[in-house]
C-alpha cells in the first residue's frame, strides 16, 4: 500500500511552486492545497463549505478510505484533514502510513474525530497527528487551527528552500574552487616540467598511469580523483634545479646528482605553501567561505606533498632522500615511482633517446622487489594495454 504513496508523486520543485513563500507569511495560506478524507460526503461538504467561504479554493477530497493513500500520493496536499472512524481502513492506519513514508513524513495531518475518548486522541497524537478537531466541526476553530498549521508549514517550506538554495550555492562554489585549484596544480606542474620537456605531457601521462595502477589496486573513485592530479606534481621541485644540471646531455657528476636529488625536498616545500594561499582566498568569502572551509585542507595537496618527497624512494631502501623501504614508503609514492620511471624510460629527454617499449618493461621487471613494490609493479603490468594506449594518446609531438 505504501508504494502507492510515491507512484504518482509530483517532483519536489512542483510541490514547492504550489506553496512556498518567498518569505514566511508573505503569501496567503489560502493558496495551500487541502485534502479532506472522510467516509461521509456530508461531512466533506460541510468542511469544504467552511473553507471556501474563507477563500480556500484548492481543495480535493475522497469519501472512499482505501483510495486515500493513492490520492494523497497523487495530489501531495499541503495539509490533510483526516477522519478516524472509516470502513475498510481507519484514519490512524492512514496516518501511520503517511508518517512512515519518507516522501510524505513531514506532511501536516489534522485529525477530525467524533470520538470524545481521550485514549483515541492520545493514540492519534502519538501516531503523529499535527492537530485534532472534534466533530461536529466549529467553523472558526477549523479556520484558526488550519491557519496555524499552514503558517508553520510556510515557515518550514521557506527554511527548507533557503537551505537547499544555500547548499546548492556552496556545491557550485566548491566545484568552481576545485576546478580552479586543479588548474593551478596543472599549471604549476607544467611550469616545472617545461624545464626539461617542452610539451609538458610527461606530467599528464604520469598522472594517468598512476590512476590506472590505483584502479588495478582497487582504490576508490574518490581516491583516484586525488591521486591523478597529486601525481602530476611529483617533480614540481625541478623549479629549484639549475638548467645546467637539469638539461645536461651527459652523465651527472656526483655533486650534480646530489643537487638533483634535492628536487624532492624542493617539491615538498613548494606544495607546502599552497594551502595558506588558498585559505586566504577562501576567507575572502563570508557565509559561503565559512561553509567551504569546513572541508579542511586540500587532500590533493596533502598527497602531492607525500609524492613529491617519496617518489624516488626504493622498495629495498636504497632510494632518496629519506632511505625509506617497503611499506614505510607511502603507497602513492610507490605508485608514482613506477609511473614516473616508465615514462622516463619511454620518453625522449635531452640526455637520452626513448627506449623501445619491450626494453622499458624489461627494466621495470628487473626492478621488481628492489626498486619497485612488487604488488604495485604487478598492477602496472596487468594493465599493460591501457598503459600503452595512454602513451599513444598523450605522445609528445615533435
Amino acid at each position: 500500500m505504501l508504494s502507492l504513496l510515491t507512484r504518482h508523486a509530483r517532483p519536489a520543485a512542483a510541490v514547492d511552486s504550489i506553496f512556498r513563500p518567498e518569505a514566511p507569511g508573505i503569501r496567503d495560506v489560502r493558496q495551500a492545497r487541502i485534502m479532506i478524507v472522510d467516509d461521509e460526503p456530508l461531512n466533506i461538504a460541510v468542511v469544504q463549505g467552511y473553507l471556501e467561504m474563507d477563500g480556500y479554493t484548492n481543495i480535493v477530497s475522497t469519501d472512499h478510505a482505501p483510495q486515500a493513500l493513492p490520492q494523497i500520493g497523487l495530489h501531495l496536499p499541503d495539509v490533510v484533514l483526516l477522519d478516524i472512524q472509516m470502513p475498510h481502513i481507519d484514519g490512524l492506519e492512514i496516518l501511520s502510513a503517511i508518517r512512515s513514508d519518507v516522501t510524505l513524513s513531514q506532511m501536516p495531518v489534522v485529525i477530525l474525530t467524533a470520538s470524545s475518548d481521550d485514549e483515541t486522541k492520545i493514540r492519534a497524537l502519538r501516531a503523529g497527528a499535527t492537530d485534532l478537531l472534534c466533530k461536529p466541526v466549529h467553523r472558526e476553530e477549523l479556520l484558526a487551527r488550519l491557519g496555524n498549521v499552514l503558517q508553520v508549514k510556510a515557515w518550514q517550506d521557506h527554511l527548507r528552500g533557503y537551505s537547499e538554495a544555500l547548499e546548492e550555492a556552496v556545491r557550485k562554489r566548491t566545484a568552481e574552487l576545485e576546478a580552479s585549484r586543479l588548474d593551478v596544480i596543472h599549471c604549476l606542474a607544467r611550469a616545472a616540467e617545461f624545464r626539461d620537456d617542452d610539451t609538458g605531457q610527461h606530467i599528464v601521462r604520469v598522472g594517468r598511469y598512476a590512476r590506472i595502477i590505483g584502479e588495478q589496486l582497487g582504490m576508490t573513485q574518490a581516491m583516484l580523483d586525488i591521486l591523478e592530479p597529486a601525481a602530476q606534481l611529483h617533480d614540481v621541485g625541478k623549479i629549484g634545479i639549475s638548467d645546467n644540471i637539469l638539461l645536461k646531455p651527459g652523465k651527472l657528476t656526483e655533486d650534480e646528482f646530489d643537487l638533483m636529488q634535492r628536487h624532492c625536498n624542493f617539491g615538498k616545500k613548494i606544495v607546502d605553501c599552497l594551502p595558506d594561499r588558498e585559505n586566504r582566498l577562501l576567507k575572502s568569502h563570508t557565509e559561503l567561505g565559512a561553509r567551504i572551509m569546513d572541508v579542511g585542507a586540500s587532500p590533493i595537496l596533502a598527497m602531492a606533498k607525500r609524492i613529491a618527497l617519496t617518489h624516488h624512494e626504493k622498495w629495498d631502501g636504497s632510494g632518496y632522500p629519506l632511505k625509506l623501504a617497503g611499506v614505510d614508503i607511502p603507497l602513492e609514492g610507490r605508485i608514482t615511482a613506477v609511473a614516473d620511471v616508465f615514462d622516463a624510460l619511454s620518453s625522449k629527454r635531452p640526455y637520452k633517446a626513448a627506449f623501445p617499449l619491450e626494453k622499458c618493461f624489461a627494466i621495470l621487471t628487473e626492478g621488481r622487489g628492489k626498486h619497485f613494490d612488487p604488488s604495485v609493479l604487478d598492477a602496472f603490468m596487468a594493465r599493460r594495454d591501457d598503459i600503452i594506449n595512454v602513451q599513444i594518446e598523450l605522445a609528445n609531438s615533435e
